[in-house]
């Protein structure tokens, strides 16, 4: 599997799992994340898949300044519908990288672990996001814009691809460019704040 060499040198998210711990899956529960895992559960990489892998590292940062994020401890609200835009997406990305989800997850044990009803949508917040702790109600507000330029020849390539009228340097070309742009969005987004802003 060949892959940019980047998504492995984007900063991981480490967080600790009780109910993997309890299962003995990983040893005290500790597990590791990084980009190409998500990029692996999407199916693909783009703006919207970095940007949620960033909002997800900046507010568990937050919330957890100087301990290990709890997986499966962090609610999350949107501010919009699952069905608006791209947030069904990135719901996907914070589900993969939190445990929280809205129905689907795991209904626990003797009412431990739950995962489920973590995730809501249409909230009332200044954000697009919300990430909230169970155990102490402390919480972050973030919003994401992938304002990172793109490269003028991606919309020309773009076209001539889905017009079936590319050759196969164009199409590659097409290729990387786009990550091209998606690695600047993810190493400059740690830090800039008109990629990633907090709106507490």
């Amino acid at each position: 599997m060949k892959y940019p060499s980047f998504y492995q040198e984007i900063e991981k998210i480490i967080l600790k799992d009780d109910l993997s711990q309890f299962l003995g899956t990983f040893e005290d529960g500790i597990i590791e994340f990084n980009y190409l895992d998500v990029v692996k559960s999407a199916g693909h990489s783009c703006p919207t898949v970095a940007g949620a892998y960033l909002v997800s590292l900046k507010a568990l940062q937050y919330l957890y300044p100087n301990e290990i994020p709890q997986r499966g401890q962090v609610s999350i609200s949107f501010n919009g519908s699952f069905a608006e835009g791209v947030n069904g997406v990135i719901a996907q990305v914070f589900s993969h990288i939190t445990g929280a989800t809205q129905i689907s997850g795991f209904k626990g044990i003797g009412g431990k672990f739950v995962r489920h009803s973590l995730m809501n949508f249409d909230a009332d917040i200044k954000g697009q996001y919300k990430f909230t702790r169970k155990d102490t109600g402390a919480y972050v507000e973030l919003s994401y814009q992938p304002n990172v330029a793109v490269d003028p020849r991606q919309q020309g390539l773009m076209q001539k691809i889905m017009m079936n009228q590319a050759n196969e340097q164009e199409k590659t070309l097409f290729g990387e460019l786009w990550q091209k742009r998606v690695e600047a969005i993810l190493t400059l987004g740690k830090d800039d704040q008109n990629i990633i802003q907090i709106n507490n």
